[in-house]
C-alpha cells in the first residue's frame, strides 16, 4: 500500500501511479489533459456540503475528517479506491493551497486506516 497526495499545479511524476483527483470540482487554470488523470474521483470527494462548512477553516479540520469519514464508509467508490490501493501505488491530486489539511489528506488517512 503506497499512498501519496500531489497538488494538481505541481508537475506529475512518472512514479505517480494511479492518479485521481480527489475534488468534486476542476482545479482552476489547469487545463484537463495536463493533469494526466487516470480517475475523476467526484464521488470520493466531500459532498458539497461538507466541502462549504468546511470552506479550508483549520479550525474544523478535525470534525472535518470526522464527518468526511463517516461519508466515506458510506461510499461504494471509496471502497472500489481502497482496494485499487492495497493493489499499488494511488496519488490523490487536490487544489488546495494548504498541503496539510485538505480532502485528500483526509481521504488518505482513512484509506490507510481502512486497509490497516
Amino acid at each position: 500500500m503506497d499512498i501519496r497526495t500531489r497538488r494538481a499545479y505541481d508537475e506529475m511524476a512518472e512514479n505517480d501511479g494511479y492518479r485521481v483527483l480527489a475534488d468534486r470540482l476542476w482545479p482552476r487554470g489547469v487545463a484537463k489533459e495536463d493533469l494526466e488523470l487516470d480517475e475523476w474521483g467526484k464521488e470520493v470527494a466531500p459532498s458539497d456540503d461538507l466541502r462549504k462548512w468546511y470552506d479550508h477553516d483549520t479550525e474544523k479540520w478535525d470534525e472535518f475528517r470526522r464527518r468526511y469519514a463517516r461519508e466515506l464508509d458510506d461510499c461504494d467508490a471509496a471502497d472500489d479506491l481502497a482496494k485499487r490501493a492495497k493493489d499499488g501505488r494511488v496519488t490523490l491530486i487536490y487544489a488546495a493551497k494548504d498541503e496539510n489539511h485538505n480532502n485528500a489528506v483526509a481521504l488518505r488517512d482513512w484509506l490507510k486506516e481502512k486497509l490497516g
